[in-house]
Parts: structure tokens; sequence; C-alpha cells
């Protein structure tokens, strides 16, 4: 699998939620409307926004106990050394300038 640091508090439990929350409310809304209830997938969208914001809404009302920032997982680690170009080149620096 993954090498990272998976974070178990509630709030980002619940935020991987959202996904799998999305694909289920599209495919609810697909089938309702195959089942030709009267429901249209056109005018039954805002039902997945709805579900966005109330799983997005149960996230930030979830307490942060034992969260792992991936900030504070990852290793310092610092830059790779590059060379610098001079900051002002002099005439006749680059090919075929000046003819």
């Amino acid at each position: 699998m993954s090498d990272r640091i998976r974070c178990h508090c509630r709030r980002c439990t619940i935020r991987s939620l959202m996904g799998p929350a999305v694909v289920i409310t599209v495919g609810v809304l697909f089938l309702l409307e195959q089942t030709r209830s009267g429901f249209s997938f056109g005018q039954t969208w805002p039902v997945i926004l709805v579900v966005i914001g109330v799983i997005s809404l149960a996230s930030a009302m979830a307490p942060m106990d034992g969260h792992i920032s991936s900030a504070s997982a990852a290793p310092a680690v610092p830059p790779p050394a590059t060379s610098v170009p001079p900051a002002n080149p002099g005439p006749g620096n680059y090919p075929r300038q000046g003819q």
C-alpha cells in the first residue's frame, strides 16, 4: 500500500467519506430516474451539493483529538543545491547577439 502516515481523528475520518457519499448519491439519483418515479437527474442535482455541504459541516464541527498533521509527519529535507546563473550577463554572452 502506501508508506504515508494516516490520521484517524474524527475530522479526517468524516472528510474521507466525502467521495463515497457523493458516488452513492449520484447512483441513487440515477436509480430514481430509471424507475420513472418522477425524479429527473437534471432537477435533483442540488442534492449532491447538499450532501457535500452536510459532510463538510460535520467535518468542520468534529474534534481534532489525535490529529496527525502532514507537516509534522514529513521529515525536514533541505532544498537541493542549484547553480545560479549570473544576475546581469554582459553583452555578447548570448549566441548571435548583435548580428
